[in-house]
């Protein structure tokens, strides 16, 4: 008899994942909470408090719409402002 054998990758799709989704849906979130509180931390740092308060509730809103343009709106008008702000 011969003996079969299996690629790794073979090996790797017949596997079971169980709770492999749960853990990477773990795993991600916590990632990507971690960097939206740095992000707002930074935003709190960068620009004055009305600003700030601002871009945390367009932030917010981009979220939880899913539509990253009404952050970027924001931004954009901040970046805007500035730039007339400095113009001679």
């Amino acid at each position: 008899m011969r003996k079969q054998t299996r690629s790794i990758l073979q090996e790797i799709v017949q596997m079971p994942n169980h709770g492999l989704n749960d853990h990477l849906v773990e795993s991600s979130a916590d990632n990507i909470i971690t960097s939206c509180i740095n992000l707002l931390d930074l935003i709190n740092e960068t620009y004055d408090p009305v600003t700030a308060a601002e871009l945390h509730k367009r932030f917010y809103n981009s979220v939880r719409t899913g539509d990253p343009r009404k952050f970027k709106r924001g931004i954009q008008k901040v970046i805007e402002c500035k730039r007339n702000k400095n113009a001679p």
